[in-house]
């Protein structure tokens, strides 16, 4: 097993795709204990994307100004997982969770690798009814093909169990509800493509 990270440590999330890194940005160690990973992304942090073609295409985030251009956010993941779980913030209000379904996420010995599987589901902080997001995408993605059946099985199972949480009020994530990043933690420096090994 990998060693763990530890609180404030800067390492790599990277998006791989096609055996490569399509995505790769540095985020902050919020917690690590083991089956459960926190980290934090900030505004303003640089986004470094894989040369060359991609069976995807480009990676949508490509199109703009290669930085995070929200407030920053939490990332929650827990290790068996097909979903990340986002708090977001709109200066110190709390505007509710972004829940992102993407592979489970692999340890390395700089940080994690996942991918985005594109659908998300948005529940608001003020308790009104969460919104799917990316259906279509998520759909043209399996009916191409780029998506195994399997990669869109785990999505489905995954949703289930999101929306199966959320109506029984029982949600793992609410205990991060108020978490506020340190006032001293700058924004990481950027990480280049194939420096992590």
């Amino acid at each position: 097993m990998q060693a763990r990270f530890t609180p404030g440590q800067v390492v790599a999330r990277r998006e791989m795709l096609d055996g490569r890194e399509w995505l790769l940005y540095p985020v902050r160690v919020v917690a690590d204990e083991g089956d459960l990973v926190a980290v934090y992304l900030s505004e303003r942090t640089p986004l470094t994307f894989g040369p060359g073609e991609f069976s995807w295409g480009p990676h949508p985030w490509s199109l703009h100004d290669p930085v995070w251009q929200s407030d920053g956010v939490l990332q929650i993941q827990r290790a068996s997982d097909a979903y990340a779980v986002w708090q977001r913030r709109r200066g110190d209000a709390f505007e509710g969770w972004y829940v992102n379904f993407q592979q489970p996420l692999r340890r390395g010995v700089h940080g994690f690798d996942t991918l985005d599987l594109e659908l998300d589901l948005w529940i608001p902080g003020d308790g009104s009814p969460s919104r799917w997001k990316d259906v279509e995408e998520f759909h043209a993605l399996e009916r191409s093909g780029a998506l195994s059946p399997e990669q869109a099985d785990q999505v489905r199972r995954a949703a289930a169990d999101v929306t199966d949480l959320v109506s029984r009020g029982a949600p793992w994530w609410e205990r991060w509800r108020d978490w506020r990043p340190p006032e001293d933690w700058e924004v990481p420096g950027p990480i280049g493509p194939g420096t992590l090994r």
